[in-house]
């Protein structure tokens, strides 16, 4: 898997402001805004900075946290989780692992009815959304 690499500003005229903000300022939309987080079309999620294949639909559920919730990625090589001690607690940042744009955390132990016991929270505003044929 080749790593693409761009300079700030690359990303900057590539992005919005909000985009940017969340994928490489590692941001959080607010809650219950996101355009996927409702969604229930079935297709393949894919980082919106590089296109790469994260999440499939099949793994979405609803957790009613306020963020689009997946229980496993598609490929976990295409993730990377990395410690995150900011805000005062310890938790796990998601990132891609072609562009290392951040796309939101994830949460094991919660209690969901799903196979993993995680909760990949990731914010919306991270994915494109390719809908099934």
């Amino acid at each position: 898997m080749e790593k693409i690499r761009k300079s700030e500003d690359e990303w900057r005229a590539q992005l919005s402001p909000e985009e940017f903000r969340v994928l490489r300022e590692a941001g959080t939309e607010k809650p219950f805004t996101g355009e996927y987080t409702d969604t229930k079309t079935v297709g393949v999620y894919r980082c919106r900075a590089c296109g790469t294949e994260l999440f499939r639909s099949d793994t979405k559920f609803e957790s009613h946290c306020g963020w689009p919730s997946f229980y496993e990625p598609a490929d976990s090589d295409k993730v990377v989780l990395i410690e995150d001690r900011s805000l005062g607690m310890v938790r796990t940042e998601v990132r891609c692992a072609v562009c290392d744009s951040h796309l939101g955390h994830v949460f094991h132990g919660e209690g969901y009815a799903t196979p993993t016991d995680d909760r990949y929270c990731i914010n919306s505003i991270s994915l494109t959304l390719e809908p099934a044929e």
